[in-house]
């Protein structure tokens, strides 16, 4: 009997019982499902949530791919043993070498994030009685690209399960959460275990156990030396392609940027959150090196080198544009409506520069940004369309007058 087979007879044979949201998410998972609408009006659709989310994960391959490589490039970089790449398609970039030391890295951090989410979300599907539903597919591939290369498994394990109890299933689940799941668990590795989520040790593999013996590597970012008023040692090329230290899917803006492009025409991600939030960010940007050129803050300030930085690179360093593409655009999380949008986004962008610079000890902003942001969101939305509702009554009782 096939796999098929034996899944259809087992939601027959649970049909109507606890186990069966968790046969007929196997079934809809694997397989495309043969139920039919028997009466009444139909309305035939290319898309569901399913095509959705998996739009997304298309999205986000390759930045998965390319954060592979990087962990052991980064690695084998930091060791002595390959020499600078020189360029996205170097030489001792794309190696086998770097590919087995990332898989073997990276792969887990994948495997432990889709199993531990996955089963929690059975676990609820089962005790509430409601079928499971898609929403974790996206979370479960944006949680491996937002974490260090070598945060414990336990410790990714533990957030996953809060991130997804508290982030999802006590608002009701898939559709009807306030905030994002994947940054409330990236949020919860962050106060939970700060030193596993900042510093210069944490995002290069091998750096922390090597930490204090004389093979001692650095894997300090970009942002890191900013904050600490330290010469970069990249420049603006390798900050594009990627050829940076960083969490595992953020460090290639190009890619980042082909992803948007592909949601954008695909109609998944607001093009309008995402511009908006870029938007934001060069403003805030600007604010800061006006302080900077007008004199107000000096070299001998902490704040100097982030403010200094120029506007438009605050885009190529950090997470700024991968948070902007795949985390704020969160259709569930984000404002609905369309000038909505605009604030929602502008606003996010904004705050990250703000948070990024004020907070040297933890310069990566955009996160805690969108999370406020998705707080706001509903809010913004409701005065959005109160001012709809106040204009057209204006122009309903100019008619009438």
């Amino acid at each position: 009997m096939s796999l098929k087979s034996s899944l259809h007879n087992l939601k027959e044979k649970y049909k109507g019982k606890k186990m069966a949201p968790a046969f007929n998410a196997l079934h809809t998972f694997l397989y495309l499902p043969n139920e039919t609408t028997h009466n009444g009006t139909h309305i035939k659709a290319a898309d569901d949530l399913k095509r959705t989310m998996n739009t997304v994960i298309m999205a986000l391959i390759p930045c998965l791919i390319f954060g592979i490589f990087n962990a052991g490039y980064q690695h084998y970089l930091a060791l002595g043993e390959i020499e600078s790449a020189k360029g996205f398609l170097g030489a001792s970039f794309w190696t086998i070498d770097n590919l087995i030391i990332g898989a073997w890295t990276v792969l887990p951090l994948v495997i432990v994030s889709y199993g531990v989410g996955l089963a929690v979300e059975f676990l609820f599907a089962v005790i509430k009685g409601h079928e499971v539903e898609e929403g974790y597919l996206v979370t479960g591939m944006l949680v491996p690209l937002i974490v260090p290369i070598d945060i414990p498994l336990w410790m990714l394990a533990v957030a996953v399960v809060f991130g997804v109890v508290i982030g999802k299933e006590v608002f009701g689940g898939t559709g009807m959460n306030i905030l994002n799941p994947a940054l409330t668990i990236r949020a919860f590795l962050f106060f939970a275990y700060p030193t596993w989520m900042s510093g210069d040790k944490v995002w290069v593999h091998g750096a922390v156990e090597r930490a204090g013996t004389a093979d001692a590597i650095s894997g300090e970012t970009i942002l890191g030396s900013y904050a600490q008023n330290n010469t970069v040692a990249y420049d603006y090329w390798d900050m594009f392609w990627g050829l940076i230290p960083g969490s595992v899917g953020e460090t290639s803006k190009v890619l980042i940027i082909l992803g948007a492009l592909f949601l954008i025409f695909t109609k998944v991600g607001s093009w309008r959150i995402i511009v908006s939030t870029l938007i934001g960010a060069l403003t805030m940007g600007l604010i800061f090196n006006g302080v900077i050129e007008s004199g107000w803050i000096t070299e001998t300030s902490k704040f100097y080198g982030l403010m200094s930085v120029p506007f438009w690179q605050h885009l190529i360093i950090g997470s700024i544009l991968f948070g902007a593409v795949y985390m704020a655009t969160d259709p569930v999380t984000a404002s609905q409506t369309n000038k909505g949008k605009w604030i929602y986004g502008f606003l996010i962008g904004f705050i990250s520069i703000m948070i990024r610079v004020f907070n040297p000890a933890y310069p990566e902003g955009v996160f805690l940004a969108i999370l406020l942001m998705n707080v706001f969101a509903p809010t913004i939305d409701h005065y959005v369309i109160q001012g709809n509702v106040k204009r057209r009554m204006k122009r309903v009782k100019v008619k009438t007058a």
